[in-house]
């Protein structure tokens, strides 16, 4: 295979400086790949983050290599972490555009001992209480993962649990369900806490009428983590080449031909780590495989005093509240309120305004006292949902070395470190170890068969998913 040539945008050893800017609209069902070069959204991570740590420069020869990781976020470095670390084995991570430009720099920077969008009781219902119970174990030792990973690394860490908020007196009889399960099922130390409570000792969300507290929980400053894992990745002797896209991917006498503007990649065995900035042609097996959804975020300026005082502010713990269409936010390290939910449905809509200013409307109403208050920072990025609400982390083809972890749906800053340590075992042949359904089985497809295998099908799904955000909105809000 001929190789494509190009200039590299840095010499090796540099970070890389972006040739192209960024594209606000930008939609992983659209667009035929994820662009190259491109520079990062503007997050408050990216801009309180620092200069980006040195990579390798992007690829400009055909090279031969044992393992490639295409997607430089947190699974793709966390998995060249654990090869190296683990198994001695020293990959190359491939990234279309800047080192974690992905939802890993656009994410809320909440770590949560969760995995996919399924409660506890509905691991319960969908595999039985033995299997629940192990898929449980896999979480907490996840989050142990992602506590060692993050020992040596600044990234401003907020722990103390998370405080996951009744949104409505309604919802109060589910969660009380769902905490006496946790304490008595799994043995997790989940506490209710009246409304009084709430606004007393944590916070006065004006929504509040109860919450669950769960003794694990930390948040992140979601730069300065993705950073902190680039060096990682390199010093253990990965390299990571941002600007280079995979353009083809062709699999002959076992090995894998990827195609990027700067030549080919030839390796043994490939990981995918694209998260929901996979394209729809980046390989058979992925082709509608997940529902990318977007998630907006606000960052206000830093609170005065008063202001703190006036929400009552007293825990930098992060908070969920119960909506199907969740808010997310919590009290920065710096002082500011950072928010996030559900957005637009295409790439398309997601630069207009009424996105921002639905969060801000949100945040009024849980903090009056914030009411019209400066926004410095507000960005969107693309969440990868898979159809049964469950990650995987799992070769599709039995005997092809093309292995994924994908699928998080919203929970993937602390999965992801312990979703990169179960992929980098299945590159090193450990996987068939693996037997919880997340391992066993292969991302699903949408419930309409006959229709996956088209490209037409990504407007129905768009179709479904208004329809979806009706019904959850009448949900949340009015029924």
């Amino acid at each position: 295979m001929q190789a494509v040539a190009s200039q590299p945008l840095l010499r090796t050893g540099q970070a890389t400086e972006p040739a192209r800017p960024y594209d606000p609209a930008y939609d992983p069902l659209v667009s035929p790949n994820p662009g190259q070069g491109r520079d990062y959204a503007p997050t408050y991570w990216i801009g309180t983050a620092g200069a980006p740590p040195a990579d390798d420069g992007p690829i400009t020869h055909d090279i031969d290599v044992d393992v490639a990781l295409i997607g430089s976020g947190f699974t793709g470095l966390c998995t060249a972490i654990h090869l190296a670390r683990d198994h001695g084995i020293k990959a190359t991570v491939l990234e279309a555009n800047r080192v974690s430009w992905g939802c890993s720099t656009r994410n809320g920077g909440q770590a949560q001992c969760a995995s996919g969008r399924l409660k506890r009781s509905q691991w319960i219902e969908r595999w039985g209480r033995d299997t629940a119970l192990r898929l449980h174990e896999e979480v907490c030792a996840g989050m142990q993962t992602f506590k060692d990973l993050i020992a040596d690394i600044p990234c401003d860490p907020q722990p103390g649990g998370h405080l996951y908020i009744a949104h409505r007196a309604k919802a109060m009889p589910a969660l009380e369900k769902e905490a006496r399960l946790l304490r008595e099922v799994f043995k997790y130390d989940a506490r209710i806490l009246d409304a009084d409570t709430v606004r007393r000792e944590y916070v006065d969300d004006r929504e509040a009428a109860g919450a669950m507290h769960e003794p694990e929980g930390i948040g992140i400053h979601a730069g300065k983590l993705a950073f902190g894992y680039l060096r990682k990745a390199r010093a253990l002797g990965a390299t990571v080449h941002p600007s280079s896209p995979v353009l083809g991917w062709e699999t002959r006498g076992g090995v894998h031909y990827l195609r990027t503007p700067g030549g080919v990649v030839r390796a043994r065995a490939v990981g995918v780590c694209t998260g929901g900035y996979t394209s729809q042609g980046l390989h058979p097996q992925l082709r509608n495989r997940l529902l990318p959804i977007l998630s907006n975020s606000i960052v206000t300026r830093p609170l005065t005093p008063q202001e703190i005082e006036a929400c009552n502010f007293r825990t930098h713990q992060v908070i969920t509240d119960t909506r199907v269409l969740r808010h997310y936010y919590r009290l920065m390290p710096d002082g500011r309120v950072q928010i996030g939910s559900r957005s637009a449905i295409t790439g398309r809509d997601a630069p207009q305004d009424k996105y921002r200013q639905f969060l801000e409307r949100d945040l009024a109403r849980k903090f009056p006292a914030l009411a019209g208050i400066r926004i410095d920072y507000s960005w969107w990025g693309w969440v990868d949902v898979s159809h049964d609400m469950m990650p995987r982390i799992h070769q599709p083809v039995a005997g092809e070395s093309i292995y994924y972890a994908l699928g998080y749906g919203g929970n993937g800053v602390m999965y992801s470190a312990q979703a990169g340590k179960r992929l980098a075992q299945w590159i090193a042949g450990q996987g068939r170890e693996l037997d919880l359904p997340i391992f066993s089985s292969k991302l699903p497809f949408p419930n309409v068969r006959e229709m996956v295998e088209s490209q037409a099908f990504a407007p129905f799904r768009r179709l479904g998913q208004r329809v979806l955000y009706r019904w959850y909105h009448l949900q949340d809000e009015v029924l």
